[in-house]
């Protein structure tokens, strides 16, 4: 496959306080429990070669390859991905 991946990249997370996590060094209360090699999704935002990007559940295209879905969902995701169904 031939991609080309502009810098810097954008990961689309539809959980805010992930978000927030990513982007604020601040050690929260609830994240000291966190282990040190997790934070490498701060280090790279730190660094401008990611970017955090605010994606609502609605319209998360990674749940069709990691979680079970409905009907009407798995077919509203697969058409903005651009699979297409193949009638043999």
């Amino acid at each position: 496959m031939e991609i080309e991946v502009s810098r810097p990249i954008s990961l689309f997370i539809d959980n805010k306080s992930a978000i927030n996590l990513a982007k604020n060094p601040v050690l929260h209360g609830r994240s000291k429990h966190i282990e040190a090699k997790f934070h490498f999704l701060r280090e790279q935002v730190n660094k401008g070669a990611m970017q955090i990007v605010h994606c609502s559940s609605e319209l998360q295209l990674a749940d069709i390859f990691t979680k079970p879905l409905k009907v009407d969902r798995f077919i509203k995701l697969t058409s903005f991905i651009g699979m297409a169904r193949v009638e043999t």
